[in-house]
């Protein structure tokens, strides 16, 4: 383009100064991730653990409110009392488990997505940092994570570990147990009658058994890529080509 007469021509752009090269992004490093794993898995038997405590109180309460509904006579209000205070504190340790499981899980789960950019640099479609982000955003939560861990998985197996069976099916439990619960929870926060209460514990019940399976498998999901990442560590730089 023609500039306009008497207007000053535009300088070049400044050349970097010599030894200037632009800002590299943190390169990857391996770092064990078998001391990590151990962690998530005990917190994960503790999430079990808390899992059929509120099962096993929530049977109480589904079976005393059964009695109410044919007998009202039958439960004093001291059971009433002691199942309604026994079922919260089940849901409290529940949330707390849970909490404490999901912060140790997630940085296991950043520390294996860099170990499989140093097996893989360029085997990933989302960048490391979605490893952590990714279980946050809400919607994106539902399958980001999935396709962070099948590039982990991939990156970390050998020829003879490439079925991907049970993260599917940890997932797939993971998902259900989301939406379950949720759904679940609303009907117990809003419901008023007694047959309605029922319903909404039966429901918290069938979710509190599929977060068991799905913990199981997550466990087993733990193990079987911390070993995979440390067998291929130990095989040195060559396993990574």
């Amino acid at each position: 383009m023609s500039h306009l007469p008497g207007a000053p021509s535009p300088s070049p752009s400044p050349s970097p100064p010599p030894g200037w090269s632009a800002p590299q992004a943190p390169q990857a490093v391996l770092r064990s991730p078998v001391g990590l794993s151990k962690a998530v898995m005990i917190l994960l038997g503790l999430v079990i653990v808390t899992d059929a405590f509120a099962v096993w109180q929530g049977n109480h309460w589904y079976q005393l409110s059964g009695r109410l509904l044919q007998d009202i006579g039958s439960v004093t209000s001291r059971e009433i009392s002691a199942a309604d205070t026994l079922y919260r504190a089940s849901g409290i340790m529940q949330d707390a488990a849970s909490v404490a499981t999901a912060v140790l899980f997630v940085v296991w789960f950043h520390r294996t997505r860099v170990n499989a950019e140093v097996f893989a640099p360029d085997g990933h479609e989302k960048k490391r940092g979605w490893a952590i982000w990714g279980w946050l955003v809400p919607v994106v939560n539902l399958w980001f994570p999935r396709r962070i861990a099948l590039d982990i998985w991939d990156a970390s197996a050998d020829r003879n570990s490439r079925s991907t069976a049970l993260l599917n099916w940890w997932w797939a439990l993971w998902v259900a147990n989301l939406l379950v619960g949720r759904v679940a929870g609303r009907f117990y926060a809003r419901a008023e009658g007694l047959r309605e209460i029922r319903g909404a514990i039966a429901g918290l019940m069938a979710s509190d058994l599929v977060d068991i399976a799905a913990a199981v498998l997550a466990a087993f999901f733990v193990l079987r890529l911390t070993r995979m990442q440390h067998e291929k560590a130990l095989r040195g730089p060559g396993s990574a080509a």
